[in-house]
């Protein structure tokens, strides 16, 4: 059978005001259940303009067309514009993807700072962070965090090392082709990563003239036998490419594909026959910069 994990990742406020709204509808509508991952804190999307020296990365932002994607004033957060809290500002959104039934945790406390940083944090400031994160997630929705999915697909030694000090259900921080048990170098870990086998939405948007209906059907035709892991974005599937998920959604039904969250594909794993890889540091075509990726079997 082919398997489906739905895996959403909500980057900004628009995104969670708008986007994750919009996606709860579409995913009654269809009788699915997905994994949402929530920033936190402050939406400083504006400092991401540092990346624009990262080759790709302006390119990257052409063609997903990033002002209309993203909303002009977010990609000022944090810069011109004072960096408003995401989670505070809409605390209720929580509550509701609780209430449908869905699996959520966290993404981040400050999304950007994470993703562009994390590899020179000291571990008490990632401690401290995703401390923060965990006791707002709470504060508002009366459960303990059970999962955590890295910004962009970024994490270092330590913030796996303060991650499996949580005791959570699964990660997913890296990019690969099957569930594992982490290695950083000579450091083991015991929390389950699920990775994303899937390219993203915003790594196919506009390459080779996949835009549309079209890259719904690339999408579909991806899909293999057994698991895979597709990343969505609150920001761009569940805003101005809802249509072409909807699409997708519906390809991969009609190909016999079961839509589930990632909480599915953790319960049904033995753990005692997960493999154990090494967590490597590697490139994606379509996006910009390095990122985590699942390596060889240690």
């Amino acid at each position: 059978m082919k398997i489906l994990a739905l895996k959403v990742d909500v980057d900004t406020l628009r995104g969670h005001r708008e986007g994750v709204l919009n996606l709860l509808n579409l995913f009654d509508r269809l009788s699915l259940k997905a994994s949402f991952f929530f920033s936190m804190g402050p939406d400083n999307s504006g400092k991401a303009i540092v990346r624009i020296f990262r080759k790709g990365f302006l390119g990257k932002m052409l063609r997903t067309k990033a002002p209309s994607t993203y909303g002009l004033k977010t990609l000022f957060y944090g810069t011109l514009i004072k960096a408003p809290m995401i989670a505070q500002s809409f605390p209720g959104l929580l509550k509701e993807t609780a209430r449908r039934g869905h699996d959520f945790g966290i993404h981040a406390w400050d999304h950007v700072k994470w993703q562009d940083r994390i590899h020179k944090l000291p571990v008490t400031t990632i401690e401290a962070d995703l401390r923060r994160a965990f006791d707002l997630f709470y504060q508002y929705t009366g459960h303990q965090p059970r999962s955590f999915a890295a910004p962009g697909w970024q994490v270092s030694q330590d913030a796996l090392l303060v991650l499996d000090s949580m005791r959570l259900r699964y990660t997913s921080n890296t990019r690969g082709l099957f569930p594992y048990v982490p290695r950083w170098g000579r450091k083991a870990f015991s929390t389950l990563e699920i990775p994303t086998t899937l390219p993203t939405m915003d790594e196919l948007l506009g390459r080779r003239g996949l835009k549309g209906e079209e890259m719904a059907r690339h999408l579909a035709s991806l899909l293999k036998e057994g698991l895979n892991v597709f990343t969505l974005h609150a920001e761009m599937e569940g805003l101005s490419q809802i249509g072409v998920f909807e699409s997708f959604l519906r390809s991969a039904m009609d190909q016999g594909a079961k839509c589930v969250p990632l909480s599915f594909v953790a319960d049904q794993i033995p753990r005692d026959e997960l493999p154990r890889c090494e967590i490597g540091i590697g490139t994606v075509e379509g996006r910009a910069g390095t990122l985590a990726v699942q390596a060889t079997e240690a």
